[in-house]
């Protein structure tokens, strides 16, 4: 039998020896070698003979232990990360990352509404101390998206949402990126692509990919609107089929591990052309 074996460990009485990150490079790069760490957990499970084990290490003081008092522990995440509401997307396991580590906020589509920003914003005004990025998350597959994807398809489908006003809320954010994401792939791949009979699927790739970099340069724009703040915006894509975490990026065939968000309209279309042409999306319009 296959088995993987993930410990949250504490030594008794004594605080973790992992330090937080100094600078949101050195936090990037925890949350990449955590995402790698959690992949490789399960890559080889049909041909190993003995259970896959990881350990991720608590500091003993972050569950309000061995505190000497009552008083709860105080927050000190190095990272906050924007995610999607489904349940498939645990962040923390993924990142290899145990309580009091991540700011996490999920919301469907991991969509940039008020509620999101507002909770970005206490992150960002009272844990500046140790929070040093900022993570937008999506996921393959993201049923918000799909929705999205399925409206823009066949636009008679949004009158069932017409009565439905929070779910077409979401689906209303997420309609422009659709469309852009459908007018690239015309653009790379001709205007028959949408008669490949994956064509959806890609273009809900395409879309997840897209909202997520989107969010991520609003979100890195607006921290840095008019003042000093060392907090950097990151995105990736947690693939579901087989637990890395994608993200094409401009002048660079690398896709696995967060990525810094395209900043002006040339990334974008650098990023669109990475996005194109990176295997998952080309395997997706190949078969």
């Amino acid at each position: 039998m296959n088995t993987v074996e993930i410990t949250y460990r504490y030594a008794d009485g004594e605080p973790s020896s992992q330090e937080r990150p100094a600078d949101a490079a050195a936090a990037q790069r925890r949350l990449d070698d955590g995402s790698r760490a959690f992949a490789d957990l399960f890559a080889n499970l049909e041909t190993q003979t003995e259970p896959a084990c990881r350990i991720i290490p608590i500091d003993s003081r972050d569950l309000g232990l061995f505190s000497g008092g009552d008083a709860s522990p105080a927050q000190r995440p190095f990272a906050a990360v924007l995610g999607c509401s489904d349940a498939r997307v645990p962040i923390e396991l993924i990142f290899n990352e145990g309580p009091n580590d991540l700011f996490v906020v999920r919301v469907a589509g991991n969509t940039l509404g008020d509620d999101v920003r507002g909770s970005l914003k206490y992150a960002l005004d009272h844990l500046s101390e140790s929070l040093k990025l900022i993570v937008v998350l999506g996921h393959s597959g993201c049923g918000a998206v799909t929705a999205a994807v399925d409206v823009f398809l066949d636009p008679a489908g949004y009158l069932s949402l017409a009565s439905k006003h929070t779910l077409r809320s979401v689906v209303d954010r997420l309609h422009i990126v659709v469309h852009a994401a459908a007018e690239r792939m015309k653009a790379a791949f001709g205007p028959d692509i949408t008669r490949h009979p994956r064509y959806r699927e890609a273009l809900i790739e395409v879309s997840v990919v897209t909202n997520a970099a989107l969010s991520a340069h609003t979100l890195q724009r607006e921290i840095t609107a008019g003042v000093t703040n060392s907090v950097r915006v990151a995105y990736g894509v947690y693939v579901l089929a087989d637990r890395t975490v994608w993200a094409p990026r401009c002048g660079s065939d690398v896709v696995i591990g967060l990525a810094p968000p395209p900043v002006d309209g040339q990334d974008f279309d650098e990023f669109s052309h990475a996005v194109m042409r990176s295997q998952r999306i080309v395997a997706l319009l190949t078969h």
